[in-house]
C-alpha cells in the first residue's frame, strides 16, 4: 500500500468522496486506506490537511 493516512487526519471525509476504489474506510476517529487502493493518488490531492503520505 503506497499511501497512509497520518495522525494529522481531521476526519473530514474529503478523501473518501474522491476515491474511485472505495478504499478509504472509517476506523474509529479517523480513516484508513485498505488493500483495495489502486495507487491513483486522488486522495492525496484532496486532503485539506496534507494527512495522506506516500510510504515505501
Amino acid at each position: 500500500m503506497p499511501f497512509k493516512i497520518t495522525e494529522e487526519c481531521i476526519a473530514c471525509g474529503a478523501c473518501v468522496d474522491v476515491c474511485p476504489m472505495e478504499a478509504i474506510v472509517e476506523e474509529g476517529d479517523t480513516f484508513v486506506i485498505t488493500d483495495e487502493c489502486s495507487e491513483c493518488g486522488s486522495c492525496v490531492d484532496e486532503c485539506p490537511n496534507e494527512a495522506i503520505i506516500e510510504v515505501d
